[in-house]
């Protein structure tokens, strides 16, 4: 499919903190990952290793919220082959400026028809835990997304608001999806522009990890189903004073005692300037 971090996409990304591309997985792969999300779900990870959060299962989540997985990698060969891709870590980490892209964390997320809204929020608010503290997002629908489904909503040029004293976040269900973001829009003086996600299956984004986003209910009868990546530069490192704070005490079980380097076993590198690749990734995607 060709360089993903082309001049136009560069340009959008530098400019609004976010850019849609029609095309970053196949119609195969699409189809492909619906199978592995129903079994995810079910509770069946085909590698013996769960995810890293698993805030839904079939039987037992509740119906009205967003599905989520994160760190669905590790339990399913397939999902790697995809988010561990260096095409995509090749994309971040030239929208970025970055040597390379390691990937941090993916979701697997499902809105189901009905499903609440997912609350604004910043990605990099969430990340004191390692430094540099920044994170760039390639989001992939594997259903035709539309403002009517609750698709991924970004606000342009937030990327270049103020970063200190963010508002309180509240990612599942909350009932004004939309407040935190206006409130930091306001204290900016700004009345914000919002630009949702309209792209086909296969499509998708990416995202500047300072750039508010979030999704409003799926008011309509199609489920939306989407594969997120979430990378940091590959010099990242952990920070010890933010390790309680964000989603860190999750991620930071896989710190090492005596030094502060990120472990490539949890945090594989996908791609760097000079052609190195954590040893033992998947090769490209098959379908």
């Amino acid at each position: 499919m060709g360089d993903l971090a082309t001049p136009g996409v560069a340009a959008a990304f530098a400019a609004d903190g976010f850019a849609l591309v029609d095309r970053l997985v196949s119609e195969e792969m699409v189809v492909a990952l619906h199978d592995r999300f129903d079994r995810l779900f079910r509770g069946e990870f085909e590698t013996g290793v769960p995810p890293d959060e698993v805030n839904w299962q079939e039987g037992t989540g509740d119906l009205t919220l967003t599905r989520q997985l994160c760190n669905a990698w590790r339990a399913d060969r397939l999902v790697a082959s995809v988010v561990l891709s260096p095409r995509f870590g090749e994309a971040l980490a030239r929208l970025a400026g970055w040597p390379g892209a390691r990937i941090i964390q993916d979701n697997a997320l499902w809105k189901p028809p009905g499903a609440r809204a997912v609350g604004f929020h910043r990605d990099n608010a969430y990340l004191a835990w390692y430094q540099p503290r920044e994170m760039g997002t390639c989001w992939t629908s594997l259903d035709p997304a539309s403002a009517v489904s609750g698709t991924v909503c970004f606000s342009r040029g937030s990327h270049k608001w103020s970063t200190g004293g963010d508002p309180a976040m509240e990612f599942h269900g909350p009932e004004d999806y939309r407040a935190p973001m206006e409130v930091a829009a306001s204290a900016e003086g700004l009345v914000p522009e919002l630009v949702p996600v309209e792209v086909p299956a296969g499509g998708g984004s990416f995202h500047h990890g300072w750039t508010w986003h979030g999704s409003d209910a799926n008011r309509s009868d199609v489920h939306r189903r989407t594969l997120v990546l979430h990378c940091a530069s590959s010099e990242a490192r952990f920070h010890r004073p933010g390790f309680a704070e964000g989603n860190g005490p999750i991620y930071t079980q896989y710190a090492h005692a005596e030094d502060d380097m990120m472990d490539e076993a949890h945090f594989p590198v996908l791609w760097t300037v000079d052609g190195y690749r954590s040893p033992g990734l998947p090769g490209p995607p098959t379908v």
